[in-house]
């Protein structure tokens, strides 16, 4: 009890701090029930786009036509309006691309609202398919793992470091070690602060964002989608609703066997 009361009060806390935004509450109308979500200022590009579609109309009447519990909920796709059960949709539009903004502080945590894209080989540049969207389901993790997250970025790129730097002073170290352990206490200090403030600047050290080991840890997320895919904005009312979507039963595309239906999406007066 005591913990599901902090995650409340600490989701509460973030909402709170990213209040300030230029752009309308979001209200997105299922047949599982209601979100609201909100928009990045500092993705405008997408925020931009998306709330040009969003009073559109554009999404109305569209599915959840890719659903992966403890991953993602994706929908939006044109095609999927009225697409008849067994019907492969989901197909994105290449008049609609963006380019990516990726923002350190803007992750993949539960409830995160981003752009699909296609993969690598035929999008090098990462650009965002916005014309649909998807909806963070996610998993949480443990400390553990986040610790080993860090550890499998940092680890080699220390040790290299050592290696680099221990390498010069190998055979005087070992001459001290076996007459002069003062000495060699000494050198091997010296080496060991040059690696480590090396490794403080070192670029591509890896350290998770702030907040982010706070979120994953308690609502959960999709870490490996960090950097790869452009957040935008994200649910801040209704969660559970994303937890209702994820857990039904869908066919070998993810299409759920019920629909999950997009009712509409509107900006609150």
């Amino acid at each position: 009890m005591q913990r599901y009361l902090f995650i409340l009060l600490w989701m509460a806390a973030v909402s709170y701090s990213q209040a300030q935004t230029k752009y309308p509450t979001i209200v997105i109308e299922t047949n599982y029930g209601t979100m609201k979500a909100m928009l990045y200022d500092d993705t405008p590009v997408h925020s931009d786009h998306y709330l040009k579609l969003i009073r559109e109309g554009y999404f109305n009447g569209t599915l959840f036509h890719r659903v992966v519990k403890n991953f993602v909920i994706q929908g939006g796709a044109q095609d999927s309006r009225n697409a008849p059960a067994g019907a492969v949709i989901g197909g994105g539009r290449t008049d609609m691309e963006l380019m990516p903004e990726f923002r350190e502080n803007r992750f993949h945590k539960k409830g995160a609202l981003a752009a699909p894209r296609k993969g690598n080989e035929e999008n090098p540049q990462k650009k965002s398919d916005a014309s649909q969207l998807y909806i963070v389901h996610g998993k949480v993790y443990t400390q553990g793992r986040l610790d080993s997250m860090e550890m499998r970025v940092n680890v080699p790129i220390k040790n290299q470091l050592i290696r680099t730097h221990y390498s010069p002073h190998k055979d005087e170290l070992a001459r001290l070690k076996e007459n002069d352990p003062r000495g060699f206490n000494a050198l091997l200090d010296s080496v060991l602060s040059v690696v480590d403030s090396l490794f403080a600047v070192a670029p591509d050290k890896f350290i998770f964002p702030e907040g982010l080991q706070e979120a994953y840890s308690t609502i959960g997320g999709a870490h490996h989608l960090d950097g790869e895919y452009t957040v935008f904005g994200e649910v801040t009312e209704g969660l559970e609703v994303i937890d209702k979507i994820a857990t039904l039963s869908v066919d070998g595309k993810s299409r759920p066997n019920t629909d999950a239906k997009i009712i509409r999406v509107y900006t609150e007066p």
